[in-house]
C-alpha cells in the first residue's frame, strides 16, 4: 500500500521501469489471417503499431521436393503444380524447362508457344484472384465476383486443353501431354478480345476510389534498398523500382520473340504493388495475341524415343515402340549427371527448379526457389512501424501462396 501511495506521489525513489509501456506480443493464425493460406504471425505491438513482425510457416507440411526425389522426372509433373496452386502453369513450366535442359530435350515451337498462352492466362488468372482477394481484405466483396467471372472463363480454357481447372499436369518434360482441341484457339481470342472491357470495369470500381487509395497510398512502403535487401522478386520488386523480369532478363520458352513491356512504379507502396499487377494483366494479352498469332500445325513433342512415348498408333505394330513405351512408363529417363536451375517468372516472381542427377531415374535433389517464401521476409520492412489495422493490406499486397511457401 506504501510503496503503491509513493507510486501515485510520483517519488523519486520510484523505479523508472514501473511506468515504461511494454510491447503487447500477439499471435495472428496459423488461421487464415488473410486468406492467403495457412499463415501465422507473432506480431509485437506498440499501441496501434507493429514494433516487430515475425512470420511464422510450415503448417502445411507438403514435402513436395522430398517427394519428387523418389518420383521419376515425367511423374514429377503431379507435384509442381501443387506448389502455386494459383499459378500451376508457371510451376509447371520451370520444372520441365529444368528437366528439359538436363537432359537437352528439343521442344517443338508448337509445343513452346502453347505453354507461353497457357502460361500467360495463368498469370492473369492468378492476378485476378490477386486483386479480387486483396480488395475483399480491406472489406469490399463487389469486386470479388467481377475478377472471379473472368477468372471461370480462363479455367474454362484450361478444363478444355487439360481436362481439369486446377493441378493441370499438362505439360511434360519434352512438350505437352497432347495437342490443344481445334476449338481453344477461337474461344481464347473472343476472351482476349472483351478482357480490356473488363479490365476497365475493375478500373473504375477501385482505382480511383477514395477507400482504396487512402489504404494503399503510402502503406506498407518498401524501398528499392530493402526489396533488394531482403531478396524480394516479381511484381512486388517492380513495385519498389527494380523493374526485373526474367521473361526478359533472361528469356525461356521463347520470350526474347514477343514484344511487351515490364510495368514498374517507384512507390513502393500497397498502392504500387496493386497497380503493376493490374497493368500487367494487360501485357499478358499482348504476349497472348502474338503467340496465337504464331502457332503453326506441328508435333507438340520431342519425337526422342528417350525423352517422350510413342503415338499410339505405333504401338500396333511396331514392337520397338512397345518396348520404348514399356521402358519410359515403368522406368523413366535417365538423365546424365550434372545439376540445372532455370530462373522464370511466375506471378510471383523469380521462380526455379535446382535439379542434380546422378544418372538415375529419379533427380538425386529437388530443390524449388519459390518467390512466396522469399517475398514473405518483406513483410518486416511493410509493416514495422505502421498500424495494426494495414498488416492484412500489406500481406495482400505481396500475394503469397501458403503452398508455394511450404513447398
Amino acid at each position: 500500500m506504501n510503496n503503491h501511495k509513493t507510486a501515485n506521489a510520483g517519488s523519486a525513489t520510484t523505479p523508472r521501469g514501473e511506468f515504461e509501456t511494454k510491447h503487447m506480443r500477439i499471435n495472428v493464425g496459423p488461421q487464415h489471417p488473410s486468406t492467403h493460406g495457412v499463415l501465422r504471425l507473432v506480431v509485437d505491438l506498440d499501441g496501434e503499431r507493429i514494433a516487430r513482425i515475425v512470420p511464422q510457416v510450415g503448417y502445411l507440411h507438403t514435402g513436395f521436393e522430398k517427394t519428387m526425389e523418389n518420383r521419376t522426372y515425367q511423374q514429377c509433373v503431379t507435384y509442381s503444380n501443387r506448389m502455386d496452386y494459383v499459378h500451376g502453369f508457371g510451376h509447371d513450366l520451370a520444372y520441365v524447362l529444368s528437366a528439359e535442359k538436363l537432359i537437352d530435350a528439343k521442344v517443338p515451337a508448337r509445343a513452346q508457344q502453347i505453354r507461353v498462352i497457357l502460361t500467360e492466362l495463368n498469370r492473369i488468372a492468378s492476378h485476378l484472384v490477386f486483386i479480387g482477394t486483396g480488395i475483399l481484405d480491406m472489406g469490399a466483396l463487389t469486386l470479388l465476383f467481377y475478377t472471379f467471372r473472368e477468372r471461370e472463363t480462363i479455367l474454362d480454357l484450361f478444363e478444355m486443353v487439360s481436362g481439369v481447372r486446377m493441378n493441370y499436369g499438362y505439360f511434360r518434360v519434352g512438350g505437352l501431354y497432347r495437342d490443344i482441341p481445334e476449338e481453344f484457339v477461337a474461344a481464347t481470342r473472343k476472351f482476349i478480345a472483351e478482357f480490356p472491357r473488363m479490365l476497365q470495369q475493375y478500373a473504375t470500381m477501385f482505382a480511383k476510389n477514395d477507400i482504396f487509395l487512402s489504404r494503399t497510398q503510402g502503406v506498407g512502403v518498401i524501398s528499392k534498398e530493402q526489396a533488394l535487401e531482403h531478396g524480394l522478386t516479381g511484381p512486388s520488386l517492380r513495385a519498389s523500382g527494380v523493374p526485373l523480369d526474367f521473361r526478359k532478363a533472361q528469356p525461356y520458352s521463347g520470350y526474347e520473340q514477343y514484344d511487351f513491356e515490364v510495368p514498374a512504379s517507384k512507390q513502393g507502396d500497397a498502392y504500387a504493388r496493386f497497380m503493376v499487377r493490374f497493368e500487367e494483366m494487360s501485357e499478358s494479352l499482348r504476349i497472348i495475341e502474338q503467340a496465337l498469332d504464331r502457332l503453326e500445325p506441328g508435333p507438340v513433342k520431342d519425337p526422342d524415343r528417350r525423352i517422350s512415348l510413342p503415338p499410339r498408333s505405333e504401338l500396333e505394330n511396331s514392337m520397338e515402340a512397345v518396348i520404348f513405351h514399356f521402358k519410359l512408363v515403368t522406368e523413366g529417363f535417365h538423365p546424365p549427371r550434372g545439376e540445372v536451375y532455370v530462373p522464370t517468372e511466375s506471378a510471383r516472381g523469380e521462380l526455379g527448379y535446382y535439379l542434380i542427377s546422378d544418372g538415375g531415374s529419379m533427380p538425386y535433389r529437388v530443390k524449388v526457389r519459390v518467390p512466396s517464401l522469399i517475398n514473405l521476409q518483406s513483410l518486416e520492412p511493410a509493416c514495422v512501424g505502421g498500424l495494426f489495422a494495414d498488416m492484412v493490406v500489406n500481406i495482400a499486397s505481396l500475394d503469397p501462396v501458403l503452398g508455394d511457401v511450404d513447398k
